[in-house]
């Protein structure tokens, strides 16, 4: 009999100790701080992650500068173009032996020449504009050529 009150003592302890290590191990350990290691792999996350925004950034900025240079060029060119169908148009009217190219003032933007100054009469104000015309480049040419006064 004294063996079973033992065993039962026994069990009781037993399961004591199981209850109490099962309730040990459901609550919860405080959390722990990041160790040396976990700091040293964040950081380098963190390092990668500003180096990636930092080069996403440079490659737009470099987008756009490069925009800019073509616009820039663009308009040279345009520029460029003008000037040059400017100049066809002024040797074509010196050509003429009834207009002067020193009384005519051409302008040119993107290819559209506009006509200012006089011309000794009306055929000669039409012939200027078709000079104007057959010059290669030119889109449409606006005639704002006076008839001068006889004097």
């Amino acid at each position: 009999m004294k063996r079973n009150i033992n065993r039962t003592r026994s069990l009781a302890l037993v399961a004591s100790a199981a209850a109490a290590l099962l309730l040990v191990a459901c609550e919860k350990p405080p959390p722990a701080e990041p160790t040396i290691g976990q700091r040293i792999d964040e950081g380098i996350a963190s390092a990668e992650r500003k180096a990636a925004e930092a080069k996403a950034s440079v490659e737009q900025a470099g987008a756009q500068a490069g925009q800019a240079v073509r616009q820039a060029t663009a308009s040279v060119a345009d520029t460029a173009r003008d000037a040059a169908i400017t100049a066809r148009v002024n040797a074509e009217l010196a050509r003429d032996s009834q207009l002067s190219a020193l009384r005519i003032n051409v302008d040119t933007v993107a290819g559209r020449v506009a006509l200012n100054g006089t011309a000794p009469d009306s055929d000669s104000r039409q012939r200027a504009e078709k000079l104007a015309a057959s010059v290669d480049g030119v889109v449409a040419v606006e005639n704002r050529l006076t008839i001068a006064a006889k004097s």
